[in-house]
């Protein structure tokens, strides 16, 4: 039988896993490369590495920029182009989807039942339906409830793979050093330094069948593993209890990006975030659209509430908000917890950076026309950072306001007065994640405190 030549199109995330489970070792297809986005700085024109693409690619295989894929198509002489990259609209996918079938190629998504691992332990997803909608302070939540019960948990993030990919295969963050050991980005330290100074061990990487291996076997013992999702992707381990994040100012968005919906119906338990913030009616199109898709979902309301380290850094004054730089691009958003910040501390006036950004950050915004006035803290590589560190310090303002999950003055040099904005997970009445993790526990034996030794 001949081999049918695949082309995987992606964006160094769900693209390499897609590969890792279904093609990897499988002679009955011939994987002729990736495609990525000029998005991620430094993917396009590298190669997926033969140590991780096994013995049927030993040269390894090639990553191509995605705006040639009708040319890639019938250059490599395609047959199946296999769409693999998350939070984006069902507009896009099936313009993707266009190109691939005008160019002569079939068009493929691969599910859960090939794509997700078994684990030994038992395991707690929380994916989102879009980029920003509080995905990571719900898994910040439902960790610090674990551990409250006594329990050892390691976290488990979504891949942004931007380095060395062989040597990005496994990789352990139990204390910040472990940050710079592996060469992180601000992107990465975003999602995995809160996990870090909470105390539980994080695990990412490239190869994931390794990476559960590892997680089973953890030093520090493991208990449960908590999959912190990424990109609204749905999970790459199977969950014995999902839980999906909504956020009602996007209300209508959960039923229409990919694969948020797909984790809107699979959730056990869905939240809708941002209750304090939200319009009633558009809280109400949530809740809607829920009783739609998966009316068996226990819903539980949350708000997440904003702290500033220093509001008098805010007042009277004209101030720059950096903002999560994902929330803003892929997630569309047009407004953050710093923006909130401003206006809530009186702020005289929002700064627009666009007429001093430099370098990568021009074209960012370029790319995200929308964003406006606020700043995305992107740093996918160093001279990303570098780019952003110079914007800021260009920037004509009297403060900065800084809205990102790790303390970005720690990584860049902010060369004004600052002061950073955080928001966690609060829920609103019952049900509770308390009371769901607590019934889960009890449901999986597992060894938690009493509530009297809590």
């Amino acid at each position: 039988m001949k081999k049918k030549n695949i082309l995987i199109i992606g964006s160094a995330g769900r693209d390499f896993h897609n590969f890792n489970m279904y093609f990897k070792d499988n002679e009955e297809y011939n994987v002729v490369g990736f495609t990525a986005s000029h998005q991620v700085p430094g993917i396009v024109g590298r190669k997926y590495p033969p140590e991780l693409a096994g013995k049927l690619y030993p040269e390894g295989i090639p990553i191509y920029a995605e705006e040639e894929l009708a040319q890639l198509i019938k250059e490599l002489n395609v047959d199946i182009c296999v769409f693999s990259y998350s939070d984006v609209s069902y507009q896009h996918v099936m313009g993707i989807g266009a190109i691939v079938n005008a160019a002569g190629a079939n068009y493929m998504m691969l599910g859960p039942k090939d794509t997700m691992l078994k684990s030994k332990k038992p395991v707690i997803a929380v994916g989102a339906v879009r980029t920003g909608s509080g995905k990571s302070q719900t898994s910040r939540r439902v960790i610090e409830i674990l551990m409250a019960k006594g329990l050892k948990v390691v976290a488990v993030r979504h891949p942004m793979p931007y380095g060395d990919l062989a040597a990005q295969r496994v990789q352990r963050f139990a204390e910040l050093a472990d940050l710079q050991k592996h060469n992180c980005t601000v992107e990465e330290m975003e999602e995995y330094e809160p996990h870090i100074v909470r105390g539980n061990v994080i695990y990412a990487g490239v190869d994931y069948p390794a990476i559960l291996k590892a997680v089973e076997e953890d030093p520090r013992g493991c208990d449960v593993i908590v999959w912190d999702g990424g990109n609204n992707d749905f999970p790459f381990f199977k969950p014995d209890l999902m839980i999906t994040v909504t956020d009602p100012h996007r209300p209508g968005h959960e039923l229409s990006y990919y694969p948020g919906e797909i984790n809107l119906r699979i959730a056990d338990v869905v939240v809708i975030n941002k209750i304090d913030s939200a319009y009633p009616e558009n809280i109400q199109k949530v809740r809607e659209s829920i009783a739609r898709v998966n009316p068996r979902a226990t819903v539980v309301d949350a708000a997440s509430p904003i702290k500033v380290d220093d509001p008098q850094i805010i007042k009277g004054k004209k101030v720059l908000v950096i903002e999560d730089g994902p929330t803003l691009t892929h997630g569309e958003m047009t407004y953050g917890a710093g923006t909130v910040a401003a206006q809530r501390y009186g702020a005289s006036e929002l700064v627009d950076p666009r007429p001093y950004t430099v370098g990568s950050i021009t074209e960012t915004f370029q790319l995200y026309p929308y964003i406006g006035k606020l700043l995305p803290a992107m740093g996918y590589g160093e001279q990303q950072r570098k780019d952003l560190e110079v914007t800021i310090n260009r920037t004509e303002c009297d403060a900065v306001v800084v809205a990102t999950p790790i303390d970005l003055s720690r990584v860049v040099d902010i060369k004004k007065p600052n002061t950073r904005v955080y928001y966690e997970l609060q829920e609103i009445g019952t049900p509770n994640l308390d009371e769901i993790l607590s019934e889960f526990g009890k449901a999986h034996n597992l060894p938690m405190k009493s509530a009297k030794g809590a």
